[in-house]
């Protein structure tokens, strides 16, 4: 007897990755840790070893919760738009493939991105949010209410 399933399913929340005659899939999927590259507009200049490991056990034990984000470059490479501690943290856990939400995002879109999501991070140190913030400013062109509101918390000084 077929198992009957309430609403639509996990595909309702998180679009499953298909190709299309325009380009290259997009949505979640598991792709290969080697075909990432780096992003070059990484705000974070030092990476908690310890930290990355307590993570690598935590993803060695439920699995990487979250899925990174990348870009499609080229036919059969990808490059990190943000995600990094747990990019390395399951490339530490011995993984071979991550969860990935694969989007089309131009490099002005990767750079904000790269830089609201580690601003949000509680733990990013002061100097690299310091930096973070100034290069929102100079590089995005944002104001300061508007990375206020990027980002949750009150204005930056």
């Amino acid at each position: 007897m077929p198992r009957k399933a309430l609403g639509r399913g996990l595909e309702a929340l998180i679009p499953v990755a298909e190709a299309t005659i325009d380009g290259p899939a997009t949505g979640v999927r598991e792709i290969p840790i080697a075909d990432i590259g780096s992003n070059p507009f990484q705000p974070r200049s030092r990476f908690d070893d310890d930290a990355i490991q307590e993570l690598a056990s935590s993803i060695k034990s439920t699995g990487v919760l979250q899925p990174v984000l990348v870009r499609q470059m080229g036919s059969d490479g990808y490059q990190l738009v943000a995600g990094e501690r747990r990019l390395r943290a399951a490339r530490a856990a011995g993984l071979e493939r991550i969860p990935a939400l694969v989007r089309e995002v131009s490099e002005r879109e990767m750079l904000e991105l790269a830089l609201v999501e580690n601003v949000q991070r509680e733990d990013l140190n002061p100097i690299d949010e310091a930096n973070a913030y100034r290069a929102l400013v100079e590089k995005v062109g944002l104001t300061h209410d508007q990375i206020s509101e990027r980002v949750g918390s009150s204005a930056p000084r």
